[in-house]
């Protein structure tokens, strides 16, 4: 019942395609119609709740779907191919995005380490990945609901919104989905360090011993755990990373010039060798025949 409430809810504030800002900070509600195949995107940490239809994420090859049934968190940067290739008009693709805020996802980390004593795995363990799907449970259904049923009310989301927000994001602790989290942003977070560390230096030269550094490990150790985490290598998940946000950047109207320059390339045709490589077309047949998606 709670499901078809948040659809409800969804189906009143959005009569047509798009992507809409709740009110609460880092939450926002989405409707798409039109099927939309998989294309490169990069997600950032988020959280992403289905309640009607299906949309799908390839990671390194391997296809993640999430919907009414599986949510989806992404404790970490991640450089995809998302597409919503079941959506139609008879089958419309609704849900919330929620942005994890790493201030606030450390503190309840933490938190919830310090009422319980402290969950991860053992250090010899392998990491969770950086994207991982979870049951939807009666937990986190009525925390996004308690959520979701605010935005008809300014004042509501005014006052109580920051507070229910966190009982979304301690909801997704609990849930099958919380290792991943909480080794993203609690004890152990080194990976997703080095990785938030790249995202914010795209346009610069970053090294792989540049984010080991950040890591704190040496080269070897950390091309081991961070291939555990992303099952890519450094270099792979680099490269990606700059070509998928370059990719998002012609087909929402950026130049050739300026996408290869915002992600770090000095030389042009070697961006766009690599590009068609990637994709097999070059930037500019790129930026004719895509347009940016509803979503990410």
């Amino acid at each position: 019942m709670s499901k078809q409430q948040i659809r409800d809810i969804i189906d009143r504030r959005l009569a047509q395609d798009g992507l809409v800002d709740s009110g609460i900070t880092g939450v926002q509600l989405f409707r798409v119609t039109e099927s939309v195949r998989c294309t490169p995107a990069v997600y950032e940490p988020s959280l992403i709740a289905i309640v009607s239809g299906a949309k799908e994420a390839i990671l390194d090859g391997r296809s993640h779907v999430y919907d009414s049934e599986r949510y989806m968190a992404c404790s970490m940067s991640m450089p995809v191919e998302a597409g919503t290739p079941m959506a139609s008009p008879e089958n419309p693709l609704l849900g919330v995005q929620i942005s994890l805020d790493t201030k606030t996802m450390t503190e309840l980390v933490l938190e919830t380490e310090r009422a319980a004593g402290p969950i991860r795995s053992p250090k010899a363990g392998p990491l969770p990945q950086g994207i991982a799907l979870a049951q939807w449970d009666d937990f986190f259904t009525d925390a996004l609901l308690r959520l979701v049923q605010l935005v008809e009310d300014p004042g509501d989301t005014a006052v109580l919104g920051e507070g229910r927000l966190r009982e979304v994001y301690y909801a997704l602790l609990k849930g099958e989905a919380g290792e991943s989290a909480r080794r993203a942003f609690g004890v152990g977070n080194e990976i997703a360090r080095s990785i938030e560390y790249l995202s914010a230096h795209l346009d610069d030269t970053v090294t792989i011993d540049d984010m080991a550094a950040q890591a704190g490990m040496s080269r070897a150790v950390f091309h081991r755990k961070f291939k555990q985490a992303t099952t890519m290598s450094p270099i792979q998940f680099v490269k990606s990373m700059r070509l998928n946000s370059a990719a998002m950047n012609i087909a929402s109207g950026m130049s050739v010039n300026e996408a290869a320059f915002e992600v770090g390339y000095v030389s042009t045709s070697q961006f766009s060798r690599e590009f068609k490589r990637a994709y097999g077309q070059s930037p500019r047949q790129w930026g004719t025949t895509h347009r940016p998606a509803v979503l990410a």
